[in-house]
């Protein structure tokens, strides 16, 4: 029998996976997150954690848990986690990639097409009873998305589901940036690769699906802004540090760029007040890519396969590195 360790909520199908193969397992924590002051308290004698992407999994909690022999992250991104300081101690790592792909992709487009269309301003008008009068040029006049250009910045999973909606659902010319080529879409889906100022350039949309590292971070600057078109959107779903946030604002407010959709923010839960006080063109929402009932269900389940077979011996279904 081992001690898994979760940092908050499991759907109740999964404790009774872990239950049923002899594990005992940390209290319920149903509101929030398990502080780190608890999770210290509770590591010395686990063998498993299963953690989200905001707990922050470093060397010397690692210290704390001389026993630990796999860290689940619920996530696809593990960021939060010191994959050095694991490894150096023999700890498994993984996380639940795949599983998140298409909900992923499918918010991309939720906020591309409400920042195009105006979708929130124009709830917000309807509900605060002013109707805007029908005309050629009425207010809330959007963007079309239809067989515009759209930039995709990373080309893995989630960027390429994106490339398929957009490609074959709304006829876009899709250019892509990253560090590879991903020759298996520029075939089936007709995507083109170009370096990242050409994207930002001639693209209408740009979206962005890269992992956090030290070269994504604040990848988007102020540099890179001004190289947009000044009609042009931004959509991030990635990470909020892809972002330089005050830059985004700056921009946004002095037209350098037309509108943007955000659901990662720097520092979360805070968001930039500069974000927060701008209504036209722009969509913020917290952090709801994966967030579906079947989509988590799935990354939960992925997570404790991965607990289940490193306690077992075997090798887990999705490792990192």
């Amino acid at each position: 029998m081992a001690k898994v360790v979760r940092t908050t909520f499991l759907f109740d199908d999964q404790l009774l996976r872990l239950s049923s193969a002899g594990h005992e397992i940390s209290p319920a924590f149903v509101e929030g997150h398990i502080s780190r002051d608890e999770l210290l308290r509770q590591l010395p004698d686990a063998e498993a954690l299963i953690c989200l992407l905001t707990d922050v999994i470093d060397g010397p909690l690692l210290d704390r848990a001389p026993r630990l022999r796999v860290v689940a992250n619920v996530a696809v991104g593990y960021e939060n986690i010191d994959l050095r300081a694991a490894r150096a101690r023999g700890i498994m790592v993984t996380n639940t990639p795949d599983v998140l792909t298409e909900a992923t992709a499918d918010l991309t487009l939720a906020l591309l097409l409400a920042t195009a269309r105006r979708v929130v301003e124009g709830d917000g008008a309807v509900r605060a009873g002013a109707f805007p009068a029908w005309g050629l040029c009425q207010p809330l006049l959007g963007t079309d998305v239809h067989r515009c250009t759209l930039g995709i910045v990373g080309l893995g999973r989630i960027g390429t589901a994106v490339a398929r909606r957009a490609a074959l659902g709304f006829g876009m010319t899709v250019l892509y940036a990253g560090r590879m080529r991903n020759t298996l879409a520029e075939d089936d889906l007709g995507v083109e690769f170009a370096p990242l100022d050409r994207l930002l350039r001639e693209s209408d949309i740009v979206t962005l699906h890269v992992p956090l590292t030290e070269e994504t971070r604040h990848m988007i600057d102020r540099d890179a802004l001004r190289t947009m078109k000044p009609t042009a959107l931004l959509i991030n779903v990635a990470r909020g540090a892809i972002v330089d946030e005050a830059a985004l604002v700056d921009a946004l407010q002095k037209g350098d760029i037309a509108g943007a959709g955000i659901d990662v923010f720097e520092r979360e839960p805070k968001v930039h007040e500069g974000l927060r006080a701008l209504h036209e063109r722009v969509v913020l929402t917290p952090h709801l890519g994966s967030a579906t009932e079947a989509t988590r269900r799935a990354m939960a389940r992925l997570a404790v396969d991965n607990v289940l077979a490193v306690l077992s011996g075997d090798p887990p279904p999705s490792p990192v590195g």
